[in-house]
């Protein structure tokens, strides 16, 4: 019966265990170096995105509230 375990075992520990290890630190190694250059770039541009419809959502507010004072109540 232990030998029904040991083989599984064996194969797990030399093929298994060290390709899990590998991509594990892999993994680690990558999240901890931060933004890539084309991250940061991306996130600058969705940031001046975000700002300009902030802007814009506010102009409209003002318009709506000077043409329509009671639309937030609706």
């Amino acid at each position: 019966m232990s030998g029904f375990f040991a083989f599984p075992l064996v194969i797990f520990f030399i093929f298994v265990a060290p390709l899990w290890l590998f991509l594990h630190y892999r993994s680690k190694s990558k999240t901890a170096q931060g933004l890539s250059h084309e991250d940061t770039q991306l996130l600058k541009t969705m940031t001046e995105r975000a700002d300009k419809m902030q802007r814009r959502v506010e102009t409209l507010e003002k318009i709506l509230d000077a043409e329509s004072p009671s639309w937030r109540e609706r």
